[in-house]
């Protein structure tokens, strides 16, 4: 939506994909079929991606629509783009980034001030993202008949080590975290998600392979965060005598996101204070976030500052019986409404 030039541009960005449904009985009806429902007495709309993040979406469309219609005339450009890809790594984003906007805006002159992203914060305001790495172990043993399981080197019993050190590895970089952090239990996870062993219930296993998640801490540089890993692990191995003849491997696979941050006194988070204050007559909380999303892309890459803002607890995203309330859908249009005639009005 072309504005009269006099201001820069306000971007909005939102994911379009979902993930699977899942496990199908687990839902109260078909997954891709929204209805609205009541969950603990709200009014919602309950849908696989009814929250992460087509209620978002949709919700700053209808602001759109509704300052269209109103006769609005924006001083700055008004951006509204969809992408595709958020959940598998962001390559919609970063499409946007290197070759959507560089048709319009040279990114390195400020020609665009800010940028909302509707996820669902619980109509709070996220303006900054923990980083995740994807890592793979494989642990050696030696194998033996189960018989003779002495005279053999389990895998498994090696990789309990390994484990508690990770364990000790996490609480050592959870002790001071960024004030936005401190909400969370744990900011920065170190979570395995999967570990298989062995091929034959009486054979002693020579093989582990776990893999998981490792939590990047904001303003950590992604390759400075592995090396801190490898080196954890390397230590773990140095003082098991079979480990450190026989050192795990760490491989880095799958998703591999940096952190993301948008300074607290950006004009884009002061703007959205305002407006969220001026509709809803309480303050905006802001805070960071543990996982990541395209906040990181628009920041890092394109130098955006940007913020997360929308319907809908995160808590039920990618579960079953997804939901987001309907009231919030309603409250999170009227910011985003407020917040484009404040920025760019």
């Amino acid at each position: 939506w072309r504005g009269t030039g006099r201001k820069p541009a306000l971007l909005i960005n939102g994911h379009t994909d979902v993930v699977p449904p899942g496990d199908l009985n687990a839902w109260s009806g078909d997954p891709f079929s929204p209805r609205e429902t009541t969950v603990n007495g709200e009014n919602v709309i309950m849908a696989r991606g009814a929250c992460d993040m087509k209620g978002g979406l949709i919700a700053a469309l209808a602001a759109v629509k509704y300052l269209r219609a109103s006769g609005f005339t924006p001083q700055g450009d008004l951006l509204f783009a969809p992408v595709i890809g958020e959940e598998d790594g962001g390559l919609g984003t970063y499409s946007l980034i290197t070759e959507g906007l560089p048709r319009f805006y040279n990114l390195d002159d400020h020609a665009i001030m800010g940028a909302i992203i509707n996820e669902p914060t619980s109509l709070a305001a996220i303006s900054a993202n923990g980083g995740a790495l994807t890592f793979r172990l494989l642990v050696h043993g030696a194998a033996i008949h189960a018989s003779r399981r002495t005279e053999g080197v389990s895998a498994i019993e090696k990789f309990y080590p390994i484990y508690q050190a990770l364990t000790d590895f996490e609480m050592k970089r959870n002790i001071d975290v960024d004030p936005r952090m401190q909400r969370w239990p744990i900011a920065y996870p170190i979570s395995i998600g999967t570990v298989h062993s062995g091929d034959w219930a009486s054979t002693v296993p020579d093989l582990l392979i776990a893999e998981g998640r490792f939590g990047v801490a904001l303003g950590e540089d992604t390759v400075i965060a592995q090396q801190r890993f490898e080196e954890c692990i390397s230590q773990a191995c140095s003082r098991d005598p079979w480990l450190a003849q026989h050192p795990v491997e760490v491989q880095w696979w799958g998703g591999q996101f940096a952190s993301g941050q948008t300074e607290p006194d950006s004009r884009i988070i002061k703007d959205l204070a305002f407006a969220h204050a001026q509709i809803t007559e309480t303050p905006l909380e802001e805070y960071g976030a543990p996982y990541g999303s395209d906040l990181r892309l628009l920041t890092g890459l394109a130098g955006i500052p940007t913020v997360q803002y929308g319907p809908g607890d995160a808590g039920v995203a990618h579960a079953p019986n997804e939901y987001v309330q309907i009231a919030e859908l309603v409250t999170t249009a009227r910011v985003v409404a407020e917040l484009i005639q404040i920025s760019i009005g």
